[in-house]
Protein backbone atom coordinates (compact mmCIF):
# COMPACT_ATOMS: atom_id res chain seq x y z
CA UNK A 1 0.00 0.00 0.00
CA UNK A 2 0.79 3.37 -0.97
CA UNK A 3 2.26 5.77 1.84
CA UNK A 4 -0.87 8.58 2.30
CA UNK A 5 -0.79 11.76 3.35
CA UNK A 6 -1.66 12.32 6.41
CA UNK A 7 -5.08 14.19 6.55
CA UNK A 8 -5.36 13.29 3.08
CA UNK A 9 -8.26 10.26 4.34
CA UNK A 10 -10.42 13.22 5.15
CA UNK A 11 -10.92 14.46 1.24
CA UNK A 12 -13.25 11.87 -0.27
CA UNK A 13 -15.25 12.16 2.68
CA UNK A 14 -15.42 15.71 2.68
CA UNK A 15 -16.08 16.00 -0.78
CA UNK A 16 -19.07 13.94 -0.89
CA UNK A 17 -21.00 15.56 2.37
CA UNK A 18 -19.87 18.57 0.99
CA UNK A 19 -22.11 17.60 -2.33
CA UNK A 20 -24.71 15.85 -0.50
CA UNK A 21 -25.40 17.68 2.56
CA UNK A 22 -23.22 21.22 2.31
CA UNK A 23 -26.08 23.63 2.88
CA UNK A 24 -25.96 21.39 6.54
CA UNK A 25 -22.26 22.11 6.51
CA UNK A 26 -21.27 18.63 7.57
CA UNK A 27 -18.13 18.47 5.65
CA UNK A 28 -16.60 21.81 7.48
CA UNK A 29 -17.67 19.45 10.70
CA UNK A 30 -15.69 16.72 8.99
CA UNK A 31 -12.40 18.85 8.98
CA UNK A 32 -12.99 20.02 12.14
CA UNK A 33 -14.34 23.72 11.63
CA UNK A 34 -16.88 23.38 13.38
CA UNK A 35 -17.37 27.33 13.55
CA UNK A 36 -17.42 27.12 9.44
CA UNK A 37 -20.03 24.29 9.77
CA UNK A 38 -22.19 26.15 11.89
CA UNK A 39 -21.93 29.48 9.51
CA UNK A 40 -22.92 27.54 6.70
CA UNK A 41 -26.02 25.86 8.56
CA UNK A 42 -27.30 29.92 9.10
CA UNK A 43 -26.46 30.35 5.16
CA UNK A 44 -28.46 27.91 4.28
CA UNK A 45 -31.66 29.06 6.28
CA UNK A 46 -31.62 32.67 6.03
CA UNK A 47 -31.56 32.24 2.24
CA UNK A 48 -33.73 29.51 2.20
CA UNK A 49 -31.48 26.60 0.63
CA UNK A 50 -29.79 28.50 -2.05
CA UNK A 51 -26.85 28.76 0.35
CA UNK A 52 -26.14 25.02 0.23
CA UNK A 53 -24.34 25.88 -3.17
CA UNK A 54 -21.72 26.73 -1.38
CA UNK A 55 -21.14 23.12 0.17
CA UNK A 56 -22.08 21.72 -3.24
CA UNK A 57 -18.83 24.02 -4.80
CA UNK A 58 -16.64 23.42 -2.13
CA UNK A 59 -17.01 19.43 -2.27
CA UNK A 60 -16.33 19.62 -6.02
CA UNK A 61 -13.41 21.62 -5.09
CA UNK A 62 -12.07 19.15 -2.28
CA UNK A 63 -12.50 16.27 -4.83
CA UNK A 64 -10.58 18.02 -7.82
CA UNK A 65 -7.31 18.51 -5.71
CA UNK A 66 -4.42 16.56 -5.27
CA UNK A 67 -4.25 15.10 -1.92
CA UNK A 68 -1.16 17.08 -1.22
CA UNK A 69 -2.95 20.13 -2.13
CA UNK A 70 -6.22 19.20 -0.46
CA UNK A 71 -3.83 18.77 3.11
CA UNK A 72 -2.15 21.56 2.67
CA UNK A 73 -5.30 24.01 1.92
CA UNK A 74 -7.62 22.57 4.34
CA UNK A 75 -5.92 20.79 7.21
CA UNK A 76 -2.40 22.70 7.53
CA UNK A 77 -3.78 26.16 6.64
CA UNK A 78 -7.70 25.39 7.37
CA UNK A 79 -8.95 27.95 4.25
CA UNK A 80 -12.49 28.40 5.54
CA UNK A 81 -13.94 29.41 1.69
CA UNK A 82 -13.85 28.02 -1.13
Amino acid sequence: MADQIPGAEKKILAGILGILLGGLGVHRFVLGDATGGILRIVITVVTCGAGSLIGLIEGIIYLTKSDEEFVETYINQKKGWF
